[in-house]
């Protein structure tokens, strides 16, 4: 068999090629994903601190304040935090579907009672967050509270916001103190300003979107991702 320079000069060029090859990979060797339980809960999440309501959801929550006096207002609280549900299924499971979610106001009564979710939805939905928002609010409505859902872009007045929770008046406890003693119905509210002229040139910071909160779709993203762990289990 003659000897064939070409075919001995290419088997000795693959040869060095995966002698550097393997020497590279053995000073530079493959970096493992940390262990979760290997992470520092600050220095690898490293926080930073941002608003609680948006813009339009504290024009909301001015709103109900004005409108509703007496009654307490709540931003962005847990459905977890003021639902309860049984413990014969996984309460890890409910709290990936709907207990992590947050309400984003509760109108309640004097003693922290919800008597109201006032859901703030965006102009524009993706069809994933449209069926996260009516899964909420089926979840809400079994618990016997009320769902309001507002639109971000056309908030009601204050006048449209009593005659649409004029009844959360009553349901409130310690709103009847504010009627007279000779009558057994509350005293008339006193007619307020509409939003647009509480908001004064001074409220310019209020308006800031610079530490806008975690968008509720944020929980959209963590859904996707659990079920296609699942799929792939």
């Amino acid at each position: 068999m003659a000897f064939d320079p070409i075919a001995a000069l290419s088997l000795c060029f693959a040869l060095l090629l995966t002698l550097l090859l393997w020497r590279r990979r053995q000073a530079n060797p493959p970096r493992r994903p940390p262990r979760l339980d290997d992470l520092d809960t600050v220095q690898d999440w490293q926080p930073e601190a941002a608003r609680v309501l948006t813009v339009n959801e504290r024009r909301a929550y001015d709103l109900l304040r004005q409108a509703l006096p007496g009654l307490l207002v709540l931003g962005q609280v847990p459905l977890s935090r003021f639902l309860r549900v049984p413990t014969r299924h996984s309460h890890a499971e409910w709290m990936q579907r709907v207990g992590s979610l947050s309400a984003d106001l509760l109108v309640c009564n004097a003693g922290s009672r919800v008597l109201a979710v006032i859901d703030i939805r965006p102009a524009e939905q993706t069809d994933r967050s449209r069926r996260r928002h009516e899964r909420m609010a089926r979840v809400l409505k079994a618990a016997g509270i009320e769902v309001q859902v507002w639109h971000e872009d056309r908030l009601p007045s204050a006048a449209e916001v009593r005659t649409l929770l004029g009844n959360l008046l009553e349901r409130g406890a310690g709103v009847a103190a504010q009627a007279k003693p000779t009558s057994s119905r509350p005293m008339p509210l006193i007619p307020v300003a509409e939003i647009e002229e509480l908001l004064l040139d001074g409220d310019a910071v209020a308006q800031d979107t610079s530490f806008e909160p975690v968008a509720s779709a944020f929980f959209d993203d963590l859904e996707s991702a659990t079920g296609t762990a699942r799929a792939a289990a």
